[in-house]
């Protein structure tokens, strides 16, 4: 699905409206409609999570996901025969999904850091996210002596 063709078509919408004034009413909608390009595209996708939600509280043999394509979402559904059974290991396993979405500049550089540590990009955004909760691992540095000393 292209979210561009919603956008423009709501930006040509707004420049419709927008030819009933005069000459300043229709560059400031022309510098609005430009301005709202993103937050419309993010709404949209926001609204299709939604969707995809409610119709996932509806379905008992599958569930609809939201991808992301470039750009552009895509709606797939997954049929699921048999429940899943619950994997093994506690509080390490993987047992929870969410949706990310990060600027494209950023989703390199975790790409980059992840191929540089030889680990998917999953695995590395998991021990990034350990980290930042749990805070940084105690290694010892070898030159950093901490604690307190009297003289």
């Amino acid at each position: 699905m292209q979210l561009s063709r919603f956008v423009e078509a709501l930006q040509g919408d707004l420049a419709a409206v927008a030819e009933l004034g005069d000459e300043q009413t229709a560059e400031a909608a022309r510098r609005i409609a430009v301005s709202i390009q993103g937050s419309l595209s993010m709404r949209f996708l926001d609204a299709l999570g939604e969707a995809a939600l409610e119709l996932n509280g509806q379905m008992s043999d599958g569930r609809v996901e939201v991808r992301l394509v470039g750009q552009d979402p895509e709606l797939v559904y997954i049929h699921e025969e048999e429940p899943a059974s619950p994997p093994v290991g506690g509080d390490e396993a993987f047992t929870a999904r969410i949706t990310l979405r990060l600027p494209d500049g950023l989703k390199r550089s975790v790409e980059t850091a992840a191929d540089r540590e030889g680990v998917s990009v999953n695995t590395w955004l998991v021990r990034a996210l350990s980290r930042a909760v749990h805070g940084p691992s105690r290694r010892a540095s070898g030159n950093r002596l901490t604690g307190f000393a009297k003289s």
